[in-house]
């Protein structure tokens, strides 16, 4: 018989984002390469909320069917895509980061693509100790110094 631990030895890291749409609502523009990179087993949605923080700084959370039919029909693709593994107090953390009038979605996804580096780690003995992301804007900014001090243009 296998322990618990067992039954999540293929499963890849798991992240979550959350994604402000400033003012309004999600157009869809950006839903075909979520949609792509969930067709190619790249990541695995585990839940998927929107909420809408009101001028007055109160938060709702928004349904998924509501957001298909006010003109984001492509946003239908993820309805049952909410699992419950966001709770209140998750809902209203992202809440606290996005402005007064935005509509948000908060995406917890596997990274399926490292499933097997992960499960080959955990079987050899492994076990992550630290984990984090780095903003694009501080890598570009070092790059750009980087360059800067190599031609000897310091700032």
């Amino acid at each position: 018989m296998s322990s618990d631990s067992d039954a999540f030895d293929d499963v890849g890291p798991i992240d979550y984002l959350v994604v402000e749409y400033p003012g309004g609502r999600p157009t869809g523009e950006a839903l075909p390469f979520l949609v792509d990179l969930v067709d190619r087993g790249l990541i695995r949605i585990l839940d998927l909320v929107f909420l809408r923080k009101d001028p007055d700084g109160s938060v709702a959370a928004v349904e998924l069917t509501d957001l298909a039919r006010d003109e984001n029909e492509e946003l239908a693709v993820f309805e049952g895509a909410a699992s419950g593994l966001f709770g209140r107090e998750d809902v209203q953390e992202a809440a606290s980061v996005i402005g007064p009038g935005s509509t948000a979605a908060i995406i917890m996804y596997e990274n399926t693509w490292a499933a097997p580096l992960a499960s080959a780690l955990r079987r050899a003995g492994a076990r992550m100790v630290a984990a984090g992301r780095i903003p694009v804007p501080d890598v570009i900014a070092a790059l750009d110094s980087m360059e800067a001090a190599a031609s000897g243009d310091s700032p």
